[in-house]
């Protein structure tokens, strides 16, 4: 396959930094112990001498870099198959991961191998040693990624922002597509001057030449979008306005992300890499003048040319957590790593027009928290009132484990949590582990017809894999 082959290129250069080799089970263990979730501006300087260390190769890789709330990792998902598709080779670095770290480096679709991740992390492990750099796990998958997608000689890479923008080590980058998913709608002044900041932090990341693309729908954040891209020498493109069409139910919580993928893989294929899309579903063709001749027509109808429709309609979600449906389970399992209001109200929209297809018999809902700070309380309890009004069901809360790099709320009082849902006239109770919650749920619903729906955090989902014994999805 060309993917294997492009990544056994990959690892044929030879690390030239000495030191002591890891193997793959201390490499975790490395990075596991060097995050500096606190720290991002430390972070970021010390991505920026790594990076200088490796020739400046963040400058030698064409990037589109892809922030938000959320809806990142489907964007970058949806962007790579279409760039795929127009036949060019594509790297995408995700955050954050689920069980392992090689969740986060994909190439032409297919994760990085253990070898090839082991090779890469010493490379860039002992040249921080080398050079008297502190180790910080963010910056070292940062420079991982670029030196993978280098030695790959792709033709771009997706990089995910995990938080924020100017902070993020991301933005060791010189980006030639800037791709803002969403940000929260503003109700509030209070919540007017969060928004507005988030959006100049995001905005930081536009450089000269920079094109950025949005897939908000709030006309006052694009407008400032739109501003401090223009303060900063960036291009604006036209924001989406349709949602791609995807089968039912996935276009309501999927769409707009496809069609902002869409709009960026046009955008990319169009601006920079024209001659590389030979049957492109994105390009405008030259017509032909005149009429086709008998032998063309019968060409044409042999070998029709697949078409953007088409394109969506075969196109599947691949990406572990973010909306990953098991109906074959008994109860069926829903899990989504929502992890704020916003990617709640997705998930919920989604749990219901799943009972307008398939009337559910017993809704289940685990919540696990591992970043309460995320969740307006107020908010996500009118949320949860206005959605179990109309859909029969039950809130199970339960307390989580971290994940390194996730941030985690040690103090918070699930007990009160689930007090204040049963205030609000919700059938609710609290677990004290996963395991329970799990239990309680399966327990409450129809074995063939019920739903049980785990999100809250990206926590909760490694610890149903963890839960069902397995290590790598």
């Amino acid at each position: 396959m060309k993917s294997a082959s492009i990544q056994k290129r990959s690892v044929q250069k030879e690390s030239i930094i000495g030191g002591k080799q890891k193997n793959y089970g201390e490499v975790v263990e490395f990075l596991d112990a060097h995050w500096r979730i606190h720290e991002k501006e430390k972070s970021l300087l010390i991505a920026k001498q790594l990076d200088k260390a490796f020739d400046t190769i963040s400058q030698k890789v064409p990037t589109i870099l892809i922030s938000g709330i959320n809806g990142k990792s489907i964007t970058t998902y949806f962007t790579g198959q279409l760039l795929q598709n127009e036949g060019l080779t594509v790297g995408a670095l995700y955050a954050p991961h689920i069980l392992t770290y090689n969740e986060r480096f994909s190439l032409q679709g297919e994760l990085i191998s253990n070898k090839t991740f082991t090779d890469l992390a010493n490379e860039v492990i002992n040249m921080a040693e080398s050079i008297g750099v502190e180790a910080d796990t963010a910056a070292i998958l940062m420079v991982m990624g670029l030196l993978y997608f280098k030695n790959a000689a792709i033709d771009v890479a997706l990089i995910e922002v995990s938080e924020g923008g100017i902070a993020d080590v991301a933005s060791i980058c010189t980006p030639k597509v800037l791709a803002i998913t969403r940000v929260s709608d503003h109700e509030t002044d209070q919540d007017l001057t969060a928004t507005k900041s988030l959006i100049e932090n995001i905005c930081g990341l536009v450089n000269k030449g920079t094109f950025v693309v949005s897939g908000d729908q709030n006309k006052a954040n694009l407008h400032l979008m739109q501003d401090y891209t223009k303060a900063n020498n960036g291009s604006w493109v036209m924001p989406i306005r349709k949602l791609a069409s995807l089968p039912y139910l996935f276009q309501q919580i999927h769409g707009r992300c496809a069609s902002l993928a869409e709009r960026i893989a046009s955008f990319y294929v169009n601006e920079f890499q024209p001659q590389s899309a030979v049957e492109s579903i994105l390009t405008k063709q030259k017509g032909q003048r005149g009429r086709p001749t008998l032998e063309a027509k019968r060409i044409s109808e042999l070998n029709p040319k697949k078409t953007l429709e088409q394109f969506w309609k075969d196109v599947q979600n691949n990406l572990p957590g973010r909306f990953q449906l098991f109906d074959k389970e008994k109860p069926s399992v829903l899990l989504d790593n929502a992890s704020n209001i916003d990617a709640l109200k997705n998930i919920l929209l989604g749990i219901r027009l799943l009972h307008y297809q398939r009337p559910l018999k017993g809704l289940a809902v685990v919540l696990g928290f591992n970043n309460i700070v995320n969740f307006d309380i107020e908010e996500l309890l009118r949320l949860l009132r206005y959605f179990f009004k109309k859909t029969s069901g039950q809130v199970i809360i339960c307390p989580v484990q971290s994940i390194p790099g996730q941030k985690q709320d040690v103090l918070f009082d699930y007990e009160k949590l689930t007090n204040d849902i049963k205030s609000m006239k919700i059938k609710a109770r609290s677990a004290k582990n996963f395991k329970e919650a799990f239990d309680i749920a399966q327990s409450i619903v129809d074995e063939r017809h019920g739903l049980v729906v785990l999100t809250g955090s990206t926590s909760i989902v490694t610890e149903y894999w963890k839960y069902r014994g397995i290590k790598k999805v």
